[in-house]
């Protein structure tokens, strides 16, 4: 009873040291759905940009993430500061900030903003990767990757509704120049955060089997054998490919149903908020059911999630349908990153949580440019023809499923797995043996 009591305890820290940072990153990521709506509309409204052109910015500012898990990779080698995670929290948020001061005071062009906005991409994708290695690695050591995936998607979604929300009012009442003094302003409060150094997250936590290393060649060669991580990754790549989603969806709401600019981002934030009641659900269920029946019962929800966008005809019927999309979602997102974070090889959360968030760019924006090339050619049909192709890979994901590793898989959140365990103590001795 007393252990059981000391154990709720150390994970309501966890979570309260957990709940503003993941706040703080998601109001201010360059990709978030805030920026990312107020970015975009100063490309279409400021500098009169294409459809095309919006897409290809989208596409482009994020280069950088495409290659993640080289930062990933980066964050388990490297130490800055003598901080660990939080030095780069320190380092790059201040660096972050830095740029967005020098983008407020500049003039505004395509591609001086383009080249700005991939240095605060580059900045934020070693923030996340601190922020992502660490939550994987805390949910392996205490065993609740669910219940901090859970958390996770509920904070990230949170800022995303939020932004968004805040976003229409952004768009139509600030200057691009208070809106990167804003985004600066975020920026040094996550250097600050990094001060921090509570002793429920920190304590001995580099310290245990999950954490450890190796050798620069054996980190890799363990990687390359780690089955678990391909599966994980594909999933995630799949489950973001969403084609029509994003800028078809902005150019059809605002310019062919003539809604005000507020409207799509209003949709993105209704979209946001449908996740959460499944999130919370997710964070009862992952500790009574095995994570392998929440990866298929969530899936199968997940399959018809777009097909709402097929009967979207005027701006309001997108807004009610946002929600319910939203929901359909939730529990297979969540199971999804679960599963990330139990299949990280030991020592390299980092690497494989940021090859997840690559993967997830790469499928954002690549399914956007589609989206946008499908739209130009038929803008009558596009989002039905969308809507399908979306449906058909959710659908794929099915058969992905089959090829976890069932002991990554096999429990609960917060049951022990000594198979898995084993596994894990044998990787790190087989790759140390000469």
């Amino acid at each position: 009873m007393i252990e059981a009591s000391a154990e709720r305890r150390d994970a309501r820290r966890v979570f309260l040291y957990f709940t503003p940072l993941t706040l703080l990153i998601y109001l201010a990521l360059p990709n978030g759905y805030g920026f990312d709506i107020a970015l975009t509309f100063m490309l279409k409204d400021h500098l009169r940009a294409t459809p095309e052109q919006v897409a290809n910015f989208r596409l482009l500012m994020a280069i950088p993430l495409y290659f993640a898990f080289c930062f990933g990779f980066a964050r388990d080698l490297w130490n800055p500061l003598g901080l660990r995670d939080r030095g780069f929290l320190i380092v790059f948020g201040a660096g972050a900030a830095a740029v967005f001061l020098v983008l407020a005071w500049s003039p505004l062009t395509y591609a001086g903003l383009l080249a700005a906005i991939v240095l605060v991409t580059v900045c934020f994708a070693f923030v996340s990767s601190a922020f992502q290695g660490l939550i994987a690695l805390i949910g392996q050591e205490r065993l609740m990757s669910g219940r901090l995936a859970a958390l996770w998607n509920i904070l990230s979604n949170t800022p995303y509704a939020i932004g968004a929300f805040v976003a229409g009012y952004v768009v139509e009442h600030l200057s691009p120049h208070e809106t990167f003094l804003l985004s600066a302003a975020l920026c040094c409060l996550i250097a600050l955060y990094g001060l921090l150094k509570p002793r429920a997250v920190f304590s001995h936590t580099y310290d245990q089997a999950a954490a450890r290393g190796t050798t620069l060649r054996g980190d890799i060669r363990r990687l390359v054998r780690h089955r678990a991580i391909y599966p994980a990754i594909l999933i995630i790549f799949m489950f973001q490919f969403s084609p029509g989603s994003n800028t078809p969806l902005q150019f059809h709401l605002t310019d062919v149903l003539h809604a005000s600019d507020a409207a799509y981002a209003n949709f993105q934030g209704l979209f946001s908020l449908g996740f959460l009641p499944a999130y919370a659900l997710y964070g009862y269920l992952c500790r009574r059911v095995p994570l392998q029946k929440l990866l298929w019962l969530g899936t199968l929800i997940a399959v018809p999630q777009m097909m709402p966008l097929a009967l979207i005809h005027t701006a309001a019927e997108a807004l009610w349908f946002a929600p319910l999309m939203g929901l359909m979602g939730g529990i297979a997102y969540s199971a999804y990153i679960d599963l990330a974070m139990r299949s990280c090889p030991p020592g390299l959360q980092g690497t494989l949580m940021m090859a997840t968030a690559g993967a997830y760019e790469l499928a954002w924006r690549g399914g956007d440019l589609l989206g946008a090339w499908i739209y130009a050619g038929s803008p009558g049909h596009g989002f039905l023809y969308c809507a399908l192709a979306t449906t058909a890979v959710y659908a794929l994901i099915l058969p992905v499923l089959l090829l976890i590793p069932r002991e990554v898989i096999a429990t609960a959140d917060g049951e022990r797995n000594p198979v898995a365990e084993a596994e894990l103590l044998d990787e790190i001795g087989e790759t140390v043996t000469p």
